[in-house]
């Protein structure tokens, strides 16, 4: 038995990471990653905001697993430590940022914070490193929602798979894939794009996991299939700052396990959208996005990403408005592609006889990753977990 995962972001880590876990899958695990770095797109440059309940209720036992076993992992792994695993409240700004005005943007869905559950609660505790003007509408108050840094938490799950002896392969692309003569899976063939050397891995079951470039290595595997993937790409820039009053000054060793991390979720008249703000631990960082666009164009390798100078100026505009203008620092410039499924639910689903894909998640693609991979691992297994995943296919 040997299993191959196409794209080794999230998703497909995450699948990989459970896969090795197991006690009664024996077989060999190959991921295979396109691009030359590691975590080039969602993967490392999203926001890492984690929920239990903000989903629709196709998604709701899925969500509820996923966030049930980041808390697991962390407390199992040190991750406070090690990817900054943080209790995070949720809250609304409710104000519209550089305008006196206050169109609601996020009622419109321009931003995630309309899954959330409000409580009503304004005027409630916000983070020190805002320089709010209005109250803070409370939507969670941090027992169902958490913050991780998904690049830590990436390198995190793929070292532990690396330790249990998985197969990486960088920078490959797919080319060929071959079928028994009785039907079932036997081999793909992987061309290195650096070497241009072609290496034959056996292959009894295929996951395909490549976020935005899921349905591009379903049309060259499968170049006779009639089956169309809806997954399209949502392009979302980023900052990541670092503010004089984040961490709060107060904080030492003794309190960081019980930090509390913020989300903010707000609106900006004045840049048109609807800004997301993430603190995040162990760095100590600010992460700061919303400025999405489906037209800004997929490279064809994640790492051939071209980052837009207006967008970033738009961003930062918005962190002065809402960190004071001296109130930070720019640490890194991103822009990333998140996978978006037609439906709006990601699919996970075996669409042929050994093949599964797992990929549209959308903006929740850090949040419900770990739900994911556990499923994709039994699906592979061959166990039920429609109770799960079911119905969130084509």
């Amino acid at each position: 038995m040997s299993t191959v995962i196409v794209g080794a972001g999230i998703i497909g880590t995450s699948t990989a990471y459970y896969l090795s876990q197991s006690e009664t899958y024996k077989g060999e695990i190959h991921l295979l990653e396109a691009s030359p770095e590691l975590f080039a797109s969602a993967s490392g440059y999203a926001a890492g905001f984690l929920a239990r309940d903000w989903f629709s209720p196709r998604l709701a036992r899925l969500g509820a697993l996923s966030f049930d076993l980041h808390k697991q992992l962390a407390e199992e792994n040190n991750g406070y430590e090690i990817w900054g695993y943080s209790r995070s409240s949720g809250t609304s700004l409710e104000e519209s940022v550089g305008a006196a005005n206050g169109a609601d943007w996020l009622r419109e869905g321009a931003s995630r914070s309309v899954a959330a559950a409000r409580t009503g609660n304004a005027g409630g505790s916000g983070p020190t490193w805002l320089q709010r003007h209005s109250d803070l509408d409370v939507m969670s108050d941090g027992s169902t929602t958490a913050q991780v840094d998904p690049l830590l938490l990436c390198r995190f799950l793929l070292d532990s798979c690396l330790a249990r002896n998985v197969h990486l392969h960088q920078p490959v692309k797919p080319v060929t894939l071959t079928r028994k003569p009785s039907g079932p899976l036997s081999s793909i063939e992987i061309l290195n794009t650096l070497t241009n050397e072609i290496t034959n891995l056996p292959c009894t079951h295929l996951i395909l996991a490549a976020g935005a470039w899921t349905p591009t290595v379903h049309r060259t595997l499968f170049p006779t299939s009639k089956l169309h993937l809806p997954i399209t790409s949502l392009a979302g820039h980023s900052l990541v700052l670092r503010s004089r009053l984040w961490p709060p000054p107060r904080l030492d060793t003794t309190d960081k396990g019980n930090t509390e991390c913020h989300a903010v979720f707000t609106t900006d008249s004045e840049g048109g959208y609807s800004p997301e703000l993430f603190s995040r631990m162990p760095g100590g960082i600010i992460y700061l996005a919303g400025l999405n666009s489906s037209a800004y164009p997929l490279p064809k390798v994640a790492d051939q990403r071209v980052i837009d100078k207006s967008s970033i100026e738009i961003l930062k505009r918005t962190a002065g408005r809402l960190l004071g203008e001296t109130g930070f620092d720019v640490v890194r410039e991103g822009v990333c592609w998140r996978p978006v499924a037609g439906k709006g639910v990601p699919i996970i689903k075996e669409i042929e006889e050994g093949v599964i894909v797992a990929a549209g998640h959308g903006a929740w693609g850090i949040s419900g990753s770990l739900g994911t991979g556990w499923c994709v691992k039994e699906m592979v297994e061959g166990r039920d977990v429609r109770e799960y995943v079911g119905g969130l296919g084509l």
